[in-house]
């Protein structure tokens, strides 16, 4: 009598499709690969892969609303360089800095702490 195998629970999949850019492909299939050896990754751990937190967090919002760095510059008082740099890791975001990118962008200003 045959043993039992353990099989990948296919119940209540769903599909999903990215559209990403060709440099992201290679980590995207990586991180995919490793979700499904594991049970979960945290998500701050998989952001955190790409640079800061606080970065990813405020690139990832101000693409979200469709924004260039120069409107959000523009919209915030914050120049330009400044948003590059934080985005970039480069520059820490202040609770001041926060609240102004918050306020725009319609988060929380803690996401970017």
């Amino acid at each position: 009598m045959p043993g039992l195998t353990k099989k990948p629970h296919t119940e209540n999949l769903i599909p999903l499709h990215l559209m990403v850019h060709p440099a992201n492909v290679d980590t995207i299939t990586r991180y995919v690969a490793q979700l499904e050896k594991s049970d979960s990754t945290p998500w701050r751990e998989v952001a955190g892969r790409r640079g800061s937190v606080p970065a990813s967090i405020l690139r990832g919002s101000r693409s979200k609303a469709e924004m260039t760095q120069t409107r959000l510059s523009e919209l915030t008082g914050i120049p330009q360089r400044h948003i590059s740099e934080m985005e970039q890791g480069k520059r820490t975001i202040g609770k001041e800095t926060a609240k102004k990118l918050a306020a725009v962008l319609n988060v929380d200003y803690r996401v970017f702490m």
